[in-house]
């Protein structure tokens, strides 16, 4: 059993470095919110896509692009979606 010195000193170093490490975290936290907002949007896009013929798939990859470009990552995937056919 570990004593509770030692977790008494992981939660101290968590704090340190949840400190020291504030701006990155909240950026990427932003970019995994932008990333499930995009996923959300891929997945209300599914019926009205496939209605006009353009099917792009819910997944992280497809959220991780839009999450980072927004609409032009939109009509990037598109694109690629027309250029692969």
């Amino acid at each position: 059993m570990i004593p509770s010195s030692w977790w008494a000193a992981a939660g101290i170093a968590l704090l340190l470095v949840l400190l020291l490490a504030r701006r990155p975290a909240a950026a990427i936290a932003g970019f995994v919110a932008r990333t499930l907002i995009g996923m959300a949007f891929l997945w209300l896009f599914r019926v009205p896509g496939a209605a006009l013929g353009l099917e792009l798939g819910v997944n992280p990859m497809n959220g991780a692009v839009l999450g980072a470009l927004g609409v032009p990552g939109f009509g990037l995937l598109l694109l690629i979606r027309w250029i692969l056919r």
